[in-house]
């Protein structure tokens, strides 16, 4: 079996459509897999994810490329609690509705809730957190992490907002949790929330095709409301942004543009 068949057993099998993702980085990586887990082959591989739930799963998790830490570059965090909430609040709703795509273990969303309660009630705020992964969800979902995750959580939020498990493990108290609502979610496949006040999804598209990424920003667009805001990862943009309705409005945010 040659690498183009294996794609299109893998979208059959899983739904996951890996022609959207950039060739020349995803077979490698998968080849590296394939090598490392004792199989002869594209053909040898397939059939051992097919039968072999666990093997599945880590297939699923390996290509998805689960990297996420707490607060992640921090100073895009300071514009979003000097600027980027205060719009959102004035301009678009006072309960903000916020979808956090590729969430994997559930450290950003966590992130948002945390930081977005200095400006509005726990009540008041409303999270989507979503992957492709159910693995890194479950994870997610129990938010339970270990003092080496939790190093750029300020001790006030930690105080607040984990209970202490034993020495080295906190968990997330269940008044964050109730904000999120978790669920498994295909960019390339299922339907969009709507009427999000903004859109988080950093350091995920660099992994997709030039196509996919523009179609995953134009539905991006129509999932924000008017003047709502896409917040992207620090290696990415947006190119010909106007084009497909952004404005680029403050580096790595862009807002969805009504003309």
């Amino acid at each position: 079996m040659e690498y183009p068949q294996f794609v299109g057993h893998i979208f059959e099998l899983t739904s996951i459509d890996l022609s959207k993702y950039k060739e020349k980085q995803m077979k490698r990586r998968i080849d590296a897999l394939i090598a490392n887990s004792g199989f002869s082959g594209y053909q040898d591989f397939f059939e051992g994810i097919k039968s072999d739930k666990e093997l599945y799963d880590t297939f699923v998790s390996y290509i998805t490329i689960n990297v996420s830490e707490f607060f992640r570059n921090n100073d895009q965090w300071e514009l979003l609690n000097k600027e980027v909430y205060p719009y959102i609040l004035k301009n678009l709703s006072k309960k903000p509705v916020i979808w956090s795509a590729a969430c994997s273990t559930g450290q950003e969303p966590y992130s948002l809730v945390m930081s977005l309660s200095k400006h509005v009630p726990l009540s008041d705020i409303k999270i989507y957190a979503t992957d492709l992964d159910n693995v890194v969800l479950s994870k997610a979902i129990k938010g339970e992490y270990t003092l080496r995750e939790l190093k750029d959580v300020d001790k006030g939020y930690l105080d607040k907002f984990f209970d202490k498990i034993d020495k080295n493990t906190y968990r997330v108290k269940d008044e964050i949790k109730k904000c999120i609502t978790f669920k498994q979610h295909n960019l390339l496949k299922d339907s969009y929330f709507k009427d999000c006040d903004m859109i988080v999804c950093r350091n995920v598209l660099i992994y997709f095709t030039e196509e996919a990424k523009k179609d995953i920003f134009i539905k991006f667009r129509e999932s924000l409301k008017e003047g709502g805001v896409l917040f992207i990862g620090s290696t990415e943009q947006i190119i010909r942004a106007r084009e497909i309705g952004y404005e680029t409005w403050k580096t790595f945010f862009y807002r969805k543009d009504g003309k």
